[in-house]
């Protein structure tokens, strides 16, 4: 049976608005399932999942295991160039969301998908990695860290062009995806992005050596998750 979810396109959002806002909908549905597991006899609406696509300013995130010594330039550096930072609760290191990305945040409750969290996680890939395909892009995940990569084959320098943090309490999920459309790389300059020194990243714009059409992208990007975790909008 498919899981339905209610579909937000919010647009441009700064990222703790988007943060809030993912922490009332991840609550609703946990309290939900306690409440039905403390008393199943009790009338408790169905929660559906809710699925959030959001276009950030410039901001610099650190996971809760992350080290702050991968943001390589002071918080008077961060002001100049318009970006904030924040520390959150997802997991993974540091990385950037900016003007140009399509930022995921999938609130879903895995027990009614069927799913664990690494299945979940791969889903997530897989949903990027069809998106791309049909650009004629072959990505691909890299064994030891999570996320759509390019260029993974011995002897290459690979580039990373959708980065993947998540947290996940009772099963149900938040945080998520940022993949890279017409994002402006020379951001990740001033980090290590998800902690690592010998990889690199991209943008699909960098890839086909022309700015793409976001909207189309982000709705294709929408397209492959309903079609992957078998999503029924409800909205």
């Amino acid at each position: 049976m498919s899981y339905k979810v209610l579909y937000h396109d919010i647009g441009v959002k700064n990222y703790k608005e988007a943060w809030d806002l993912q922490e009332s909908v991840f609550r609703k549905i946990i309290d939900g399932k306690v409440s039905l597991q403390e008393n199943t006899r009790a009338v408790v609406p169905e929660q559906p999942g809710t699925l959030i696509l959001v276009e950030h300013p410039h901001v610099y995130t650190l996971g809760k295991s992350g080290s702050e010594d991968n943001l390589l330039i002071n918080h008077i550096q961060l002001q100049t160039r318009d970006a904030e930072f924040y520390r959150t609760n997802r997991g993974g290191d540091i990385t950037y969301h900016g003007p140009g990305q399509i930022v995921g945040y999938p609130i879903f409750d895995l027990e009614k998908i069927g799913i664990g969290l690494k299945e979940y996680v791969f889903r997530l890939e897989e949903s990027v990695i069809l998106t791309l395909a049909s650009f004629g892009i072959k990505a691909s995940r890299l064994t030891g860290a999570t996320g759509v990569w390019l260029d993974t084959e011995q002897g290459k320098r690979p580039r990373k062009i959708c980065a993947i943090g998540v947290r996940a309490s009772k099963y149900v999920t938040m945080h998520g995806f940022a993949f890279n459309v017409n994002t402006d790389l020379t951001y990740f300059n001033y980090i290590n992005p998800c902690g690592f020194t010998d990889k690199g990243v991209t943008s699909l714009e960098k890839e086909l050596g022309a700015r793409q059409d976001f909207e189309s992208v982000k709705l294709l990007v929408k397209k492959n998750l309903r079609e992957v975790f078998d999503l029924k909008w409800i909205n």
